[in-house]
């Protein structure tokens, strides 16, 4: 197994357990929904992966969602394939402050979507922001999804 903690020291902190919430607007920027979340991230978790990551969504009305997104490393990047998506993530380098994520994504449910995604994290990484853009074969965005999480727990245990 790779050590992302040496190729990807800021992915490797977000190892632990996050709470938030998520907000989706349409491109004219209503709100069309909004619920809570907690994502679970794994940095070397057995199994074959270098990362996992387990979210769980809640919403006001009492429904939940869970899925699982696991991932390995190859050409500079990690690559998810098994679960819900396809795709990658990667530290900006480019960033001077090294504290910025980018991620490239389909989803199996939407072939015809690209999701571009930009998480921000703080210095202490125990905030984060993260941004979709939802893309479609013509080009055009069909949504946009604001995140704000917080760091609630190191352990992912």
């Amino acid at each position: 197994m790779t050590d992302l903690t040496k190729l990807m020291p800021l992915l490797a902190g977000q190892a632990g357990v996050w709470a938030g919430t998520y907000r989706y607007f349409d491109p004219a920027g209503r709100l069309v929904d909004e619920h809570a979340s907690r994502l679970t991230c794994r940095v070397a978790p057995g199994g074959g992966w270098d990362y996992h990551q387990t979210n769980l969504y809640t919403w006001a009305d009492g429904r939940s969602d869970s899925r699982e997104f696991r991932g390995r490393w190859r050409d500079d990047r990690l690559w998810f394939d098994d679960g819900p998506i396809d795709g990658w993530a990667a530290e900006d380098r480019l960033d001077p402050e090294r504290r910025t994520l980018l991620l490239q994504w389909r989803r199996r449910d939407e072939p015809q979507t690209r999701f571009y995604e930009m998480i921000q994290l703080d210095p202490t990484l125990r905030l984060r922001s993260r941004v979709w853009q939802w893309i479609g074969a013509d080009g055009r965005t069909r949504l946009r999804t604001l995140i704000d999480e917080q760091k609630v727990a190191d352990d992912w245990r």
